[in-house]
């Protein structure tokens, strides 16, 4: 566990005091759980929009909980969003994974004793967050790309056909009537086309 001296990016002891009594004590030490996720994301040279990104998904689930903070959250919790945000908001596959990203890690985040919040939220709530999203209940990464098939790259033997096919088509097909294209013939030299 980090000791009182350790002061790094997303550490408790940066962004709370102790002994010192706050207004909305769950409120507030969940922005300051965000705010230390938000500089350790900083610290490790995520860009600025993917951490603004991640928090407002964060927000999202607070909302889907009804309000309840990550030393209330439960593993049913996450099942549900995750359950509505596909079944009834039809999210994509990408979608899902990315939500399921955010919460992950910021749960591994604050459930680390290294940021010390475990000791912190024991202290004032009696409790402490845990890791509610775990690798068997999560949307699987099973292709290299996460795209539609209809939207994906090709493939270096596609790519191969498709431009041997063009080739083919360029050496037999009509001249093109655009000002300034010229479809390559084999053999000759394509200064000759040029008016």
């Amino acid at each position: 566990m980090a000791g009182q001296g350790d002061r790094f990016p997303g550490s408790a002891r940066l962004h709370l005091v102790d002994g010192v009594a706050l207004l909305r004590t769950e409120e507030q030490v969940f922005e300051e759980m965000l705010v230390g996720w938000r500089n350790q994301q900083l610290a490790r040279n995520l860009a600025l929009s993917t951490i603004e990104k991640r928090a407002g998904r964060l927000r999202a689930f607070v909302e889907h909980t009804g309000g309840a903070f990550p030393w209330q959250w439960t593993p049913q919790h996450a099942d549900e969003w995750f359950g509505d945000l596909q079944a009834v908001r039809a999210c994509a596959h990408s979608t899902l994974r990315s939500y399921q990203d955010a919460l992950r890690s910021f749960c591994a985040y604050v459930a680390d004793l290294a940021y010390d919040w475990i000791s912190v939220c024991e202290q004032r709530f009696g409790t402490h967050p845990i890791q509610v999203v775990h690798e068997w209940d999560t949307a699987a990464h099973v292709q290299k790309t996460e795209s539609r098939p209809n939207k994906r790259a090709f493939t270096v033997d596609e790519l191969q056909d498709f431009l041997r096919l063009r080739r083919r088509a360029g050496d037999e097909g009509p001249r093109s009537e655009l000002k300034g294209l010229v479809t390559p013939v084999p053999g000759r030299d394509p200064g000759q086309d040029r008016v």
